[in-house]
């Protein structure tokens, strides 16, 4: 007699893992991706930058933010990847945050862009590091605002310069 009752299970049921696999996880939607983040850093905030260090008149306020600028990419690289700049760092503050973002640019270009933004498995006990990147990252962002605002005090047509197209 081969009858079923309709409790029986016809099919084993599917088994699923019970540790979850960092690239299965989802991706955390407050993270944008690393792709934008490079783009980001190296085409809008380098020309900023640029500008902005070009049109600036020596000033006690201006270096200092310059530098506090500097601290911020810098503390993007190091967040992003574990290795330091080599030590050949411009002593000018023009070349030095060029410098500074050209190696935070290295350092998430070294990322997976496939496991970047995902949440870490819960039993790993860790936390991404792409909350950490990207606060960085908003930082640095929030210095180039600042010095954006001091700079146009100081060199009201600085606005036209920012507009333009590249």
């Amino acid at each position: 007699m081969n009858s079923t009752v309709a409790t029986e299970l016809t099919e084993k049921a599917a088994t699923r893992p019970l540790l979850e696999t960092w690239g299965k996880n989802e991706r955390m939607r407050h993270i944008p991706p690393v792709e934008w983040m490079i783009e980001k850093l190296d085409r809008d905030l380098r020309r900023r930058v640029a500008i902005l260090c070009s049109s600036a008149a020596p000033n006690e306020q201006v270096d200092a933010e310059l530098k506090s600028l500097c601290r911020a990419i810098d503390r993007l690289a190091d967040a992003a990847k574990y290795s330091r700049a080599s030590n050949h760092i411009p002593a000018e503050i023009g070349p030095r945050i060029d410098f500074a973002i050209t190696h935070a640019v290295t350092s998430l270009g070294s990322l997976d862009a496939n496991l970047f933004g995902r949440r870490c498995p819960f039993h790993s006990f860790e936390r991404s590091k792409a909350e950490s990147i990207y606060g960085a990252l908003l930082i640095v962002i929030d210095h180039v605002h600042r010095l954006t605002q001091m700079i146009r005090a100081i060199a009201p047509g600085v606005d036209e310069k920012l507009l333009e197209v590249a």
